[in-house]
């Protein structure tokens, strides 16, 4: 096999460099040094020698006898000159603006870059070369990326507000990725002077703290593209009596067109945007608009249509902003659906369609805006929404193909995102589909997912054992076991369902057959995270968030197999088997080790976990609507504990046992 190919193979890095050839490894014992001829260079110089001694190597001024230099140096230049002939890299027009040429050989380190990006991405390529025993691995590296923007979009709007400080270590890690990109999900979370009702106390970003995540997100070339929604989900705000009139419904979700004060109140929203957020692109979203044609504004979608109506509102919207020299975006949902209007839209619009679920058939989504010559985004999900860990099975083919069709059309852009539907969800297990995003978006053509399962452990934790890469495939396998029997996941809505009730009761039938080997998978989980903790040497915080999806995933069906028991043991209690006799039977179903007892338990030990892992990156705002959801799930317990506990004892004074029905126990 050609060298290059060997070591591209053998070389956990993420992304997956366009050409590497291989060259000795350089011993790093002595120390390294990191100097940067440019000003724009030197913050990147910083950042490298931070990350070099966080993984324990020793990093000396330049010039340092015995010392390995690293050199940042600009295209052009005669450190880079000489860097480029030595190695034979050749400089192509297609490499810039972003990308790097690394030559780690001879005893020395040389970043070309024709911008500061390039050097920066360079660097972050050298993070990933550098290997146990203080060694880094000899190479000759040409990299540049597939598409020109390549994001993260976080909902901050749906529940989980981020603090400052968790949002910077956002953007300091998907940098390290070379992303791009990150996109910040507004309905009413961000703090608007003007219209003070809006934002919910602690609950929003201020303009200081949009001033100050702008700042930090330049120093790694990432653009913050703030998102607010202008047509739909904009429910938190028009159930303000202040701002229902302007409701398309009462106190509903989409903005009426016709309103005379729809366009002024975006209009304000958008002015304070352009003050705060410089970046060259605005989202106004306008997707979903479902309640367009169900009031006010009926009679005109009844004349005109549905996309009619909606496009000329979105024509206003983008006429009326306007922001001089910045392209605005927009979700592609709706506009879709009425390709021959498309072409009516401004042509600097910029299209992102949407799809979280598929694995293939995008180009539906993306030609009427290519054939209107606007240009699109393509934007897959991590698919952590509504579920107690994200669904990988359905995340990594969909964000797999969808960008390399965005790549294969001609798309500029990848928008990977992160929604938080019913508030619950936490941001750190999505790591896993950021990093392969960051992948999909940089590297050419089709992603490998196997490849990127090999790697992660090691790249994102340190964790050259493995373990991290196996943990998070036994819960993928655990969704997709889920999926395969009707039931769609590991979800919240599972998490939280009551065995016993109806709904509970024809999901017990279909998840009677699969618990254990559910179980076996997310307890594998939990045991690889824990073998993997000794040698993780970074982002244990990951490691914590993969263990409490497991657990909750474990919990899941623990919960459904103990109902049974439950159930079971009631029914021989009633008829009991000689030589047990009734109490027999309902220890087993309450007492210091009883079935309702361990539900109750289960609860209250996820709820401190979970909690846990809110306060390591969310703000207080909205957790107690989450923690009010396992308290209500402990007191179910806690009183079915009790309800038992007197049955015990009637029973002990009167010889009795009431109806299964009685306790709410299911019939079959």
């Amino acid at each position: 096999m050609h060298p290059c190919v060997l070591l591209l193979a053998q070389l956990p890095l993420i992304p997956q460099p366009r050409e590497l050839a291989s060259r000795p490894d350089l011993a790093l014992t002595r120390g390294v040094s990191v100097a940067a001829a440019q000003p724009d260079d030197r913050f990147t110089a910083q950042d490298l020698g931070d990350a070099l001694r966080e993984r324990g190597l020793r990093v000396v001024p330049p010039g340092t006898l015995g010392a390995v230099p690293v050199m940042l140096a600009r295209l052009g230049t005669p450190p880079a000159r000489r860097a480029l002939a030595g190695a034979r890299a050749a400089w192509d027009s297609a490499m810039t603006p972003e990308g790097y040429v690394l030559v780690a050989d001879s005893g020395r380190v040389t970043i070309v870059g024709a911008s500061a990006a390039g050097v920066f991405y360079g660097a972050q390529t050298l993070k990933q070369l550098v290997g146990g025993s203080s060694r880094l691995h000899g190479a000759v590296i040409r990299d540049w990326p597939a598409l020109r923007w390549r994001g993260v979009q976080d909902d901050v709007s749906r529940g989980p507000v981020p603090t400052l400080d968790y949002q910077k270590r956002q953007i300091r890690t998907i940098a390290a990725y070379k992303l791009n990109v990150f996109s910040l999900y507004f309905e009413h979370t961000l703090a608007y002077p003007a219209d003070p009702l809006i934002a919910p106390p602690g609950g929003a970003l201020t303009p200081d703290d949009a001033r100050a995540l702008v700042a930090y997100a330049a120093r790694y070339h990432v653009t913050i593209v703030p998102e607010q929604e202008a047509f739909g989900h904009l429910h938190h705000v028009l159930k303000h009596e202040r701002y229902a009139e302007l409701g398309e419904t009462p106190h509903g979700h989409v903005l009426a067109p016709g309103d005379s004060g729809s366009l002024p109140l975006i209009i304000g929203w958008f002015a304070a945007i352009d003050s705060l957020f410089p970046g060259p692109f605005v989202h106004v979203g306008a997707d979903e608009t479902f309640e367009l044609g169900r009031g006010r504004t009926k009679p005109l979608v009844d004349s005109l249509g549905l996309g009619p109506v909606y496009l000329e509102f979105l024509a206003r919207i983008a006429t009326a902003l306007h922001p001089a020299g910045r392209r605005l975006l927009f979700w592609g949902d709706v506009a879709v659906t009425s390709p021959d209007q498309v072409k009516a839209l401004p042509h600097d619009l910029v299209a992102v369609a949407w799809n979280y679920w598929s694995k293939a058939g995008f180009d539906p989504l993306l030609k009427p805006f290519l054939d209107a010559g606007l240009e699109t985004w393509v934007a897959p999900g991590v698919n952590g929404w509504n579920r107690v860990f994200p669904d990988y099975a359905t995340a990594l083919p969909n964000i797999q193909g969808f960008i390399a069709a965005g790549q294969r059309l001609g798309s500029t852009g990848a928008l990977n995102t992160s929604w938080d539907d019913d508030g619950e969800a936490l941001f750190e297990p999505n790591w896993y589909g950021v990093l392969f995003g960051a992948a999909a978006s940089w590297q050419p053509g089709t992603a490998d997912v196997a490849v990127f399962q090999r790697r992660f452990g090691a790249v994102f934790c340190g964790d050259t054992t493995g373990a991290v890469d196996e943990a998070e495939r036994r819960l993928l396998a655990a969704h997709a076991l889920l999926d395969s029997v009707g039931l769609g996941g590991a979800t919240d809505d599972l998490f939280w369902l009551d065995p016993w009730s109806a709904r509970g009761q024809t999901a017990a039938a279909v998840m009677r057959a699969v618990a254990p080997r559910l179980r076996l998978l997310a307890e594998d989980a939990i045991e690889l995270v824990a073998r993997a903790r000794p040698h993780a040497s970074r982002n244990i915080e990951t490691l914590d968030a993969i263990e409490l999806g497991a657990r909750k995933i474990d919990f899941i069906g623990m919960k459904f197999q103990l109902a049974d028991e439950v159930e079971r043991l009631y029914n021989l209690a009633r008829d009991p088997v000689p030589p047990a006799t009734p109490p027999d039977y309902l220890v087993e179903i309450t007492s210091m080790n009883g079935r309702l007892q361990d539900l109750r338990d289960g609860y209250t030990l996820l709820r401190d976990l979970y909690e846990a892992g809110w306060r390591r990156e969310n703000r207080p705002y909205w957790l107690g609507n989450v923690l009010a959801r396992y308290d209500a799930a402990t007191r179910l317990w806690l009183g079915r504990i009790d309800r038992f506990n007197d049955v015990l004892a009637q029973w002990w004074s009167t010889k009795q046992l009431p109806s299964p029905s009685d306790l709410g126990l299911p019939s079959r």
